[in-house]
Parts: structure tokens; sequence; C-alpha cells
């Protein structure tokens, strides 16, 4: 919303400064865009008198002027045609900035001759396009005149950022009231004339469509004469990006910026019979004044006559009944349209204008009337004409609200006292009337429903900055909780999860039916879990796993040139439609090769697998403390993973995560090439960590004694799992056996058919003292008992 200053004060009598009133337009949550004071940017120019202008005695085309400014005298050289004794011209001094030019004047030599400034053209100043001479000022202009105030470019313009809801501020005198609401002057009084109705219009107006259009007045003017609008109204418009027009259309868009009041004039001898207000039906079309035709208009409040729509109530008018210079007889329209299809049909057409700006933010239903006599005015005034009775149909909605309100409230909801009697005098100056403990809200504010929108008033103009700082104070220290935050949580697991090299993506919610059904989706789930009004047909479905999303991010990235990808996301996955069925979960996914080919790392070209999951699954596990030592191995994993390439790491009965190879059926359906390896961590089902009693222990400690390690080779059966192995090794003595791995795997020659040899190492680690050979051999002893009775293999010789 643009204005300037002098159109401001139309509306507000005040003696602020430019910096107090903008200072004070953000305070009130009018936050001001932009000033753009143009009698700043054109201070250095000022009219001066060119004494002489004589010929250049290096150049024929130039010419030698002597120009007499308001303090001195300078030599200027000049290459325009028009430049001659005795005419007032703009002077442009040494240092001043040429803005049509881009540069900043210097003294300098033209063909040897010194040149103090310039004298500027049109162009040069940015006031038009007109560059073949210098300009050629009235006489009547005194030396010094400033150049802004010569073209009217003294009035800064001030440009606003309105929220949806200050509809009645897109107009300039909405903006006055707030204004004067916080001590920044007096509102001045509407200025209304007597209309005096001399003859009965020929035009009725009949409304079909109440929803749409609720009142439609009209008045027929007979006997205009249209033309180019007063200096003043053209300077307004224009000082504010408007094109002039006539004095008939600048004047409907004076009222637009102005009042907030949208109007529309018709040439009344181009209607054809009554006019209509009823809804579109597809069918019709309409070459609009934006000189666009609008096919299979639908949903719209529509404006019919005889011939078909002339307009689109609320947004744009009609070429068919536009006025011209020759326009004679006129018809105002001033109605009140529905701001939800103003919005809707505006939107559905593409058609941006200020009527529609204003109409579906909610103008003010009881100015209506106001707004045309307003309106009638202006014709009469600067038109002529004789005005006829007002046309009405329909009925101004009702806008009158009450709400009950005591300023002890304000206290409770702002936590500090602002006096009673200045809590109504706001309301009052902003237009509330007040009986007993009852506000009646003006009708311009639609957008005031409560007491707290009272409040918000009210401390908006006493000033935010008057709210009292103060700390929270915390009631009592408490302990960090044993168990982190899912927040928590998931912060650490991504973390964990880039250390790995894996790379973050932020995915839908939401995935296809076909694609859910393959991700453990059931048909009891999906009826549950599909969306009502769905983005996308194929994002139709709340996801039960992130791993279909990660895979298609994979397939694109592929599809790229990217074919080794690892992806991770941490995030909500859907088993139902309770609080309870969402989870979260952190879920990653590798394809292509390990890493990148090189002649000195020949690993990296292998395959991706099961355990290059499993190894991004504990790293998340051990950063967020579960017990990665005492987990268990399972191997009922989801369909979508491979059925002999994957597995559930569990702690009792609750699974922690599962990871694996991706069934090669699901990996395919995504035209992914090889293998791909994926895994699932559900942070809700961490435990809980436990806060040990006592001291806290030092991070580091170490053991006074060195560790001894002893290998161990068994031959198993071959459906053995290597976790029953270690944790029977492990089971051997907690104490002295720090840990246990399976560092080789063998079948073939040697080994009996459907089983395998296991090769374990174990670390023992004393603390008190030395272990001796008898003690070692027992401790060996008894490892190799453990392992016999639990998995039934025997030593391998």
């Amino acid at each position: 919303m643009k204005f300037t200053l002098n159109w401001l004060k139309r509306h507000l009598d005040t003696r602020a400064s430019l910096a107090e009133i903008c200072e004070t337009l953000t305070a009130i949550g009018l936050e001001v865009e932009s000033v753009q004071d143009r009698a700043a940017t054109y201070a250095p120019f000022a009219v001066a008198l060119v004494e002489t202008a004589e010929k250049h005695p290096q150049a024929d085309r130039l010419k030698l002027c002597t120009v007499r400014t308001k303090d001195a005298v300078f030599q200027v050289v000049c290459g325009a045609p028009n430049a001659r004794a005795g005419m007032k011209a703009v002077f442009a001094p040494e240092g001043s900035y040429i803005p049509g030019l881009d540069v900043v004047l210097k003294k300098t030599a033209i063909r040897g001759v010194e040149s103090c400034g310039m004298l500027v053209s049109e162009k040069e100043m940015c006031l038009s396009d007109e560059s073949e001479g210098i300009i050629d000022l009235d006489p009547k202009w005194e030396i010094g005149t400033p150049m802004a105030q010569i073209f009217g470019l003294d009035d800064p313009v001030i440009e606003i950022n309105l929220t949806p809801n200050r509809a009645d501020c897109a107009g300039v005198r909405g903006i006055a009231r707030d204004l004067a609401a916080a001590g920044v002057g007096t509102l001045k009084p509407l200025a209304l004339g007597n209309i005096k109705a001399g003859i009965k219009s020929p035009i009725s107006v009949t409304i079909e469509d109440n929803e749409g259009c609720k009142l439609f007045l009209g008045r027929y003017i007979k006997g205009v004469k249209n033309g180019p609008s007063p200096e003043w109204l053209q300077k307004l418009l224009k000082d504010v990006g408007q094109k002039s027009i006539s004095a008939l259309v600048d004047i409907t868009n004076f009222m637009t910026f102005d009042h907030a009041r949208p109007l529309h004039v018709y040439d009344a001898d181009k209607i054809k019979g009554p006019i209509t207000v009823r809804r579109s039906k597809g069918t019709e079309s309409l070459v609009a004044l934006n000189d666009k035709t609008y096919e299979k208009i639908a949903d719209a409040v529509g404006i019919y006559d005889d011939s078909g729509m002339i307009g689109l109530g609320g947004i744009i008018g009609g070429a068919s009944t536009g006025c011209s210079m020759e326009t004679v007889n006129v018809f105002v329209e001033a109605a009140y349209f529905n701001p939800t299809m103003i919005a809707q049909a505006g939107r559905a057409l593409q058609i941006h204008s200020d009527a529609r700006y204003r109409f579906e933010r909610g103008v003010d239903p009881a100015f209506v009337g106001t707004g045309l006599d307003i309106a009638t005015q202006l014709i009469l005034e600067i038109c002529g004409g004789q005005a006829s009775d007002v046309v009405q149909a329909g009925d101004a909605p009702s806008a009158q609200r009450q709400i009950s309100f005591n300023p002890e409230y304000t206290r409770q909801l702002l936590g500090y006292d602002i006096a009673a009697d200045r809590q109504h005098k706001i309301l009052h100056e902003l237009g509330f009337t007040r009986q007993n403990n009852d506000y009646t809200v003006p009708s311009w504010r639609g957008d005031v429903q409560g007491r707290a929108d009272l409040v918000e008033e009210i401390v908006r103009i006493d000033g935010f900055d008057k709210i009292p700082a103060q700390s929270l104070a915390r009631a009592a220290l408490h302990e960090a909780p044993d168990q982190p935050t899912l927040f928590t949580a998931a912060a650490k697991a991504r973390l964990a999860l880039a250390a790995q090299g894996l790379q973050e993506c932020v995915t839908w919610s939401f995935t296809s039916a076909p694609i859910a059904q393959q991700f453990g989706l059931s048909s009891a789930q999906q009826e549950a879990l599909t969306l009502a009004n769905p983005i996308a047909s194929d994002l139709n479905v709340m996801r039960p796993s992130i791993l279909p999303n990660l895979l298609e991010a994979s397939a694109r990235n592929a599809a790229l040139g990217y074919p080794d990808s690892a992806l991770f996301e941490v995030g909500p996955v859907f088993f139902g439609p309770a609080p309870e069925d969402q989870k979260i979960v952190a879920a990653g996914l590798r394809s292509g090769a390990a890493g990148p080919r090189h002649w000195a790392n020949a690993q990296n070209t292998r395959d991706l697998d099961a355990f290059d999951a499993k190894a991004d699954v504990l790293a998340v596990l051990e950063v967020l403390g579960a017990p990665t030592g005492g987990l268990q191995l399972g191997k009922a994993t989801p369909p979508y993973y491979h059925p002999g390439r994957s597995g559930a790491l569990m702690l009792g009965k609750a699974v922690l995560a599962y990871f694996g190879e991706i069934h090669p059926a699901r990996v395919a359906a995504f035209d992914i090439r090889g293998r791909a390896a994926g895994f699932e961590i559900f942070l809700d089902a961490l435990p809980a960590q436990r806060r040990k009693s006592g001291s806290a222990k030092a991070l580091l400690q170490l053991e006074p004694l060195q560790p001894l390690h002893r290998d161990f080779a068994f031959i198993v059966g071959a459906d053995v799992a290597a976790t029953d192995l270690i944790r029977a090794a492990q089971n051997a003595d907690k104490d002295l056996i720090k840990s246990a791995d399976i560092f080789d795997v063998y079948t073939g020659a040697g080994v009996p058919e459907g089983q395998k040899s296991v090769a374990l190492s174990v670390v023992l680690q004393p603390h008190e003292k030395s272990l001796t050979e008898a003690e070692i051999e027992a401790l060996s002893q008894k490892i190799i008992t453990q392992v016999v009775q639990k998995t039934g293999g025997t030593l391998r010789s």
C-alpha cells in the first residue's frame, strides 16, 4: 500500500515529521516497507539563470555558458540545442548524482575548456524520455528554487506492508485513523456534501445471487463531460504508481486508495436493459478492461445486461460498457461482494486488480452508500452533470458485533497494567463505541472478533516497546531426565548418521497406496491412513516406512548419473490413525558400490551387504546409549527385506532396529541396479538410560595390567548364529572376559558337510593381579565348555 505524505495529511492534521510518522507506523503494526523521499534525492538541483551562451572555441555544436545560481556563477559547457542566454534551467553542481546517467559529476575539461557542473534534461533527471534539450523553465521561477518544488517531487512516498487482516488500512483514511489513535495528529472529519437527486435513474438493478452480492447501489449521472483529471488528482495517483486515464476512471481509483472503497463507472448509454447480478454458469466470456478475454467463467459474481456479461463483480469491468472521453451519461456502481467468492474467482482467472485486493480481504459493508455519495460529489465537481436518486438492490450485511470487555482482562493477558482510561481512549480513537462493559466493533474492522483482539488493539497502539522485559524465574532445578527426549534422540541420530557418511533427506510423509502395500501396509491400515484430500494422486497414503521414499530418491539420483547413494531421514511413520500409532524412525539406505574405485583399495568395489547397514545401526545405537553389547539378533524382519540377508536387533522382546539388504523385487521396482542395504531404527523403543548411583566415574579408566588374547576355533552347525557363539564365550566369566569377536568363518576341506569352522578371538583383562598359567588354562577350558554346551559344537583340533 503506497501513499504520499500530503495525501495522508488530507485526513490527518499533524505536525509530526516524516521520520516520526514512519516510526509510529511500524510500531503500531503497519510496517513501513520503504520511503521514497524524492525531495532529498533532488535536493542538489535548483533553478539557475543562463546569463550567456556563446559558441565553444573548439567545437561547433557545443556552447560555453555562464550560469548564475543563488550563491555563485559557474562556467558550463553545454551541448543542448536549446541552451540560450536569458533562459532559466535546472543546474546540477559538481559532486551531485545524476540519476538518469548514474554518475557523480566532476569538474572536467571539455575540448580544452573547464566545465563546472551541468544543465540537465528531463531524461537525465528521470522525469521523462525527453533528451533533445535541457529543461526550459518558466521565467517566473526564482533563482535557487528547488527543482523538487517545481515538479511536485517534494512529497515523500511511503509504502507499508499490510497484513491480510487490515483491509481497512488499504485506504489512506484507515491509516490516518490508526496514526491519530497513536497520538500522531487528529483525524479530520469526513467532508460530505448534500447531493440533490434531480432525475430518476433509467437503469434498474436486480440481484439473483444473494450469496455473492449482498448489496448493490447505483446512481445515474446525466450530462457529464469526461476529460483529463485536475492536476491535484493526477499527481496523487501518479505519485503512488497509478496511471491517470480520465477524470471518471481516476475518481474510482482515487476512492480505492483513499477510502479502500472500490467502485465502477459504466457508460450508461452502452448498457442494454436492466442490470442483473448472478452467479456465472461457466459458459460466459468477457472482454475485460485490461484487453484480455476470459472464457468459460464459472462460479464468479457476474454483472449482466441484456447483451450478456458486462463485468466481474469486485474484480474487473468489461470493455463493452467502459467509459471513454466521449461518455456523457454514466452509471456508478457501489456494491458489497462476498470476499471468499471474489478470492476464488480472481485466483481461478488469474486476475490481479486493486479492487480484488480489497474485496477479498473484506471492505466496510456500512460504507457502501457513503462511498457512492463521495464519488458522486467528485464527479459532479469535476465532470459536471445531474445525479439521479440511488438505485438499491439487496441489503448491507450486518456488521454490528458487541464484545464484553473488562480492562482487567488486559492485565491478565499481558502480565502488566495499562490504565483503564488509557484503554478506553485507545478503543474510542480506533472507532469502537462503548456502553458500560460492552464495546461495539466498527464496521470496518471485520478482523476483531473477541476480547483478545481488543487487547491486541490496545497494546499495539499503547506500544509494544512498553511491555516490560522480565526473565522467566525457574521454580526449581531439575536433573536431566534419564531417557533422552525424542527430539534429542533424533538430533543425535542425525549427527551419528552424518558421521557415517550418509546424507540427510527430507521427504514427504506420504506415499502411494501400491508402494505402501509393498512396505507393510495392511488393508485395514490403508483404509485408516488414506488421505481425504491428498496433494497428489501418488501421495494419497501416510507412509508406513521411510525406506520407499529413500529408494525413490536413490533412483532419481541414479537417473541423473549418481548411482552410488548413501541417504538417511529421521521422521515419522504411521501404522494407524491414533497418536500412539505414529513412530519416529531413523532410516537409511545405501545403494551402488561400497565406495569409489581405486587401485589401492579393491575392497571399495564390493557390493553393499547387510553388514554395512548393521554397522550404521550400531553406530547410532552406541551414540544413543543403547546397550549394544547385550542386544540379541533376531531373524524375523518385514517382507521387504531380503529373507536371508537381514536381521533385527532386539533388547528382550523389544525390536530396536531392522537392517539388511532390501528385497531384490522391491529394489527392481524402483529401477535401481544392484543391491541396496537399508535399516530402520525405532527411536521410540530405546530403553531408558540408568543413572548409576555414587560418584561419577572418570571418562577414561586405564587398566594397570595388560590384556591377554586367546584364539579358539569351533566346529558348529551351519545354522548356528554368530551371536550365540559370542554370547556363550562371554558368559564364561563376565568379569575377566572383556570382549569376544569372530575373525574367521571357514567351510570346505576338513570340515564336515553341513557344518562350519568359526574362529573366535577372546580378550581377557585382569584387574588386580596378573593371571597365572593355571588360571588362564582354567578360564580357557571354561570358555570351551560354555561354547560346546550352548552351540552343540566341538573344539577344532
